[in-house]
């Protein structure tokens, strides 16, 4: 058998990466997608975002109007966040977290380093650490295309 091409191996640690964060985004009743939307909202939140509407998190991940609108309404339904019209512009909604999921982007972060940390056991600090670098520079890339 031949060398694995590099997508593979890449696709094959995100859908484990992904499976794991599935199972912990589904102790709160709520999908890793939608675990990942909160998140956004409650980092933007904490980063003193005044502000945070449906386009922003569509373009943050990638998906359709439609798509976000359904996605919000579960986590809305499901106490998560809130939907208010702007101050600024009564047409838009302003979405905010609620008090059950204020600061989850912290556990979020948390449980990412807890995958991170069990997919490498056996790697040093330094090599744990360039492996980060070196996917952040891989990034770096992508977007200056």
């Amino acid at each position: 058998m031949g060398a694995m091409p590099f997508g593979l191996k890449i696709a094959i640690i995100n859908r484990a990466f992904r499976k794991k964060l599935d199972e912990k985004a589904s102790t709160l009743d709520l999908t890793a997608v939608q675990l990942r939307v909160l998140g956004s909202v409650s980092r933007l939140e904490a980063a003193g975002e005044t502000e945070i509407h449906q386009n922003d998190l569509e373009q943050i991940e990638h998906v359709t109007h439609p798509a976000m609108t359904k996605l919000l309404q579960r986590l809305e339904s499901k106490g998560f966040i809130m939907c208010v019209p702007s101050e600024i512009d009564r047409r838009y909604k302003k979405i905010t977290c609620t008090e059950k999921s204020k600061g989850i982007h912290k556990m979020i972060l948390k449980q990412d380093e807890e995958v991170l940390s069990e997919f490498c056991k056996n790697f040093t600090e330094e090599q744990k650490k360039t492996l980060i670098q070196m996917a952040d520079m891989i990034l770096k890339n992508i977007d200056s295309e």
